[in-house]
């Protein structure tokens, strides 16, 4: 019976106990074979080509090259190997960064010995692995932002209400029991808040960007 070709497994990280850890890890088991060590971005795009892993596990933060420009240069180069980005702690900008340049999974240094086992073996299948942390973030970004409300203040929102609404400056001040004065000088505000020069102007405005609606 033929062996099972063993998952050719590189390390990148610029520390030498957390490489050393996981070359430990990788040799307890049968399918995973480590076929080189990088300690920075650079040195890794250079050992790619000469290695040709499967999957790398690829720190983020380093010197010379860090992990995101690393994962660009190699999948530009070797667009089939799946990278597994590392880091120690959670960072929006990282997640974001590392995924759009083409890792495949992402992990958290914390990860168990099956898990991370688990999450190679994936890669190669085409399938992601994401730390919780990596997905809360994912999702967070995908979430519509609010629409600003152009620091129009509360008072400010309730005059473009009836502004928008069709009432007169006068109707707005009985409204509201304020000064004639003081409804022109919100108004005047709305308009240079909402970056407009009319009353037409600011309604329209405020029902195309749903400031308020009718």
């Amino acid at each position: 019976m033929d062996t099972p070709q063993k998952i050719r497994v590189m390390l990148v990280d610029d520390h030498n106990v957390v490489r050393s850890g996981l070359a430990t890890f990788l040799r307890a088991y049968e399918d995973l074979e480590l076929v080189g060590e990088a300690i920075n971005g650079l040195e890794a795009v250079d050992l790619c080509r000469k290695k040709k892993p499967d999957v790398i596990l690829m720190d983020l933060m380093m010197p010379e090259m860090d992990g995101i420009a690393a994962t660009r240069a190699i999948l530009a180069d070797c667009p089939d190997i799946k990278i597994i980005a590392m880091t120690s702690f959670e960072d929006k900008e990282l997640v974001q960064g590392v995924l759009a340049a083409g890792a495949m999974s992402y992990l958290l240094k914390n990860v168990t010995s099956d898990e991370l086992s688990k999450a190679i073996r994936d890669a190669v299948s085409g399938r992601s692995t994401l730390s919780p942390e990596a997905t809360r973030v994912l999702v967070q970004a995908t979430r519509p932002t609010k629409q600003p409300l152009y620091d129009l203040t509360e008072r400010e929102m309730d005059v473009l209400k009836l502004v928008v609404q069709g009432n007169s400056n006068q109707q707005i001040a009985d409204a509201m029991f304020i000064s004639l004065a003081t409804v022109k000088a919100h108004i005047s505000n709305i308009l240079s808040k909402l970056q407009v020069s009319s009353r037409a102007e600011a309604i329209a405005c405020a029902l195309k960007h749903k400031i308020v609606s009718l």
